[in-house]
């Protein structure tokens, strides 16, 4: 089928959620796609952050080739001898804790305050406090636990409470914590907000609150974890642990799959009868998530992070010096964010006309979230593109 075919069928039977660009991909292979016309791309987006090792890492597909002729699925009243190989590489490169395997970060995050939930019923703390320009997913949890009005507003009623503090302001957290408090959730770095960081004594404040407090702090590690800002997961960084934190995007590197972890005492809250997923940590999936791990550690891509996003950094604010209209540069490792004060989507646009993929978040905040194992011969060939766009906005005026 050529482009208008493919795109015309989708029109007619696919609900139009979300937004798509009149594009098709075909294939991939680390950091480059091809669309149907054949026309190649560079992603620094990485496909939302989810193709971790690149599109189509040999280490992935060769896992999951070679499981799919073993076995793709087995309900989960029966032992998974990859689920139980997957639950100990993250409790080992994380925090000593069990897992829950589920098929998403929203799933992921849906047991996590189920899990607070749990905790806190017998002594009547049903209460979450979540951040402002936050997001956590679209079901009906996640999407309350989302603190953008913007994702909620046609679907009102939400769950009951939920509150919302800004993002790295202890003080109005502490003044939100009441005794119905059961948990607070967080993403260590906001992304969908704008790649938002906040100290790491605000984060060591946090944990003590919720320590003192008896309240569960739950880290969505959806895009920041499994190396994204060069360690395993963002709260190393910080280094301070959460109860629970949740995974998935990074975690298949491009096969759906999500997490939770608890560590300690949480790790026993949920009980049989209490939380199920159906295809929750099959051993398809379970095989292309352990063949990730195995690819950034036998390829030292924690390392590249740490070099390619120093570099990124570098370059990006030589491109603020250069354009009066970015306002900021921030980031960690690869999850980096710049900050335009106008042309945020159109710039992505025309990027994406000459063969660059990113991302523009918060309207006005230009995403990069490209493979661990990025050279800098592609961020070279991608900022020049950008450099060549962000030239032609300003000549503009």
């Amino acid at each position: 089928m050529d482009t208008k075919s493919i795109i015309d069928t989708f029109t007619k039977y696919v609900i139009p959620t979300p937004a798509r660009l009149p594009i098709v991909i075909m294939r991939g292979k680390g950091a480059h796609v091809w669309d149907s016309d054949g026309k190649e791309y560079l992603d620094l987006f990485s496909g939302w952050g989810v193709s971790t090792v690149g599109y189509c890492h040999p280490k992935v597909t060769a896992a999951i080739k070679a499981q799919v002729d073993k076995l793709i699925h087995m309900p989960n009243n029966f032992y998974n001898e990859l689920q139980g190989q997957l639950a100990k590489v993250i409790s080992e490169k994380s925090f000593s804790g069990k897992c829950f395997f589920c098929n998403s970060g929203a799933e992921a995050n849906e047991t996590a305050l189920k899990l607070a939930r749990k905790y806190g019923h017998d002594s009547g703390k049903n209460e979450v406090i979540s951040m402002e320009n936050s997001f956590h997913g679209r079901t009906f949890g996640s999407m309350t636990a989302t603190g953008q009005i913007k994702y909620q507003k046609d679907f009102m009623p939400v769950v009951p409470g939920f509150s919302y503090v800004p993002f790295g302001d202890f003080d109005a957290l502490k003044k939100a914590v009441t005794s119905k408090t059961c948990a607070v959730i967080m993403e260590p770095i906001q992304g969908e907000g704008g790649i938002n960081i906040a100290s790491k004594e605000y984060f060591q404040n946090v944990r003590a609150l919720c320590d003192e407090k008896d309240v569960i702090l739950i880290f969505d590690e959806v895009q920041t974890g499994c190396g994204r800002t060069g360690k395993y997961f963002a709260f190393q960084y910080y280094n301070v642990l959460p109860d629970v934190m949740t995974l998935a995007k990074t975690l298949g590197g491009g096969f759906p799959i999500g997490a939770a972890i608890a560590r300690g005492k949480f790790g026993d809250v949920l009980q049989p009868g209490n939380h199920a997923s159906t295809f929750g940590g099959s051993p398809l999936a379970c095989s292309a998530a352990l063949a990730v791990f195995k690819a950034i550690d036998d390829e030292k891509m924690l390392d590249n992070v740490a070099k390619m996003g120093a570099y990124l950094m570098k370059r990006l604010k030589e491109l603020k010096k250069k354009y009066s209209y970015v306002s900021e540069v921030r980031g960690v490792g690869l999850m980096v964010g710049m900050e335009l004060e106008k042309n945020g989507p159109e710039i992505v646009k025309k990027c994406m006309e000459k063969g660059l993929i990113i991302n523009c978040t918060a309207g006005k905040v230009i995403r990069f979230l490209p493979s661990l194992a990025i050279s800098q011969k592609e961020l070279d060939e991608g900022l020049s593109i950008l450099d060549s766009v962000m030239g032609e906005f300003a000549a503009e005026g």
